[in-house]
């Protein structure tokens, strides 16, 4: 069977988009919003309490972070990424370092060794992705920033995403060209968990959008551990985790996932 990382856009939910949009939007649009929409798997059922995370500065060791990795999050209907919706309540903040330099690949970093700057970093390696839509930037990416024992390049869940997209627009190659503007924009995020000092499983929350005559927009949620070697974060090894739930950006469904609007220090 071949191997499919959770969170990655399935191809058929690209067909099943098709169906449903025809009699609603232009030939165009479509390719579009299939493209950001094949992130985005159906999910049924309530969400699994996680394991406690260990008392400051404790490590349990890769037992426990598989156990971590594995917990399911918020499980949210495919929708909720593309329907509008504006809580009434406030979200809770999640306080985030800015870059302050530019590492390999052309990935911001200067991050913090904190949560929060693992944080921060996965969501700059994934925007420098996702803005790119390239295969080859994606491999690029994956090769700086992945420590050792994880995933492929080709089977990363980015990688997937960008193949997904370019395979919808249809004539792109293995790079989009000029005439799609992609924008991913950090909405909100969370730490689903910590095992000492130098590993977290982080979470993001993209608001993402891409334009050629008309514009697509979701929101779209992912987790990596991270783990901090070499005097930054990069990507750890083990089992991608659970998939993260997908919401619209500040509605009640993102506050209930736990999602924490994004806010730069």
């Amino acid at each position: 069977m071949a191997y499919h990382e959770t969170g990655t856009w399935p191809r058929w939910k690209l067909y099943l988009f098709v169906v449903a949009a025809l009699i609603t939007v232009m030939a165009l649009f479509f390719g579009l919003g299939l493209a950001l929409w094949a992130m985005i798997l159906p999910t049924r059922g309530a969400s699994t309490p996680v394991t406690p995370m260990p008392a400051s500065g404790e490590v349990r060791g890769d037992a426990w972070r598989d156990e971590l990795a594995a917990q399911p999050m918020l499980q949210v209907p495919a929708a909720a990424a593309s329907t509008p919706g504006v809580s009434a309540e406030l979200a809770p903040v999640l306080l985030v370092p800015a870059a302050d330099a530019v590492g390999p690949a052309g990935v911001p970093t200067g991050f913090p060794h904190t949560p929060e700057g693992a944080v921060a970093q996965l969501a700059a390696i994934e925007v420098t992705v996702l803005e790119a839509m390239s295969i080859p930037t994606a491999h690029d990416v994956h090769a700086a920033w992945s420590l050792p024992g994880g995933v492929s390049p080709a089977e990363w869940a980015m990688t997937r995403n960008v193949q997904s997209f370019l395979t919808t627009l249809g004539d792109q190659g293995n790079a989009k060209d000029d005439s799609v503007l992609v924008t991913a924009t950090p909405a909100a995020g969370q730490v689903k968990g910590t095992d000492g000092p130098d590993w977290v499983l982080a979470c993001v929350l993209l608001d993402v959008r891409a334009a050629v005559a008309a514009t697509a927009r979701i929101g779209y949620g992912h987790c990596e551990r991270m783990a901090w070697h070499d005097g930054r974060w990069q990507i750890a090894p083990g089992t991608p985790p659970a998939k993260a739930p997908s919401t619209w950006p500040g509605s009640d469904l993102a506050l209930q996932a736990g999602w924490r609007t994004w806010q730069t220090s």
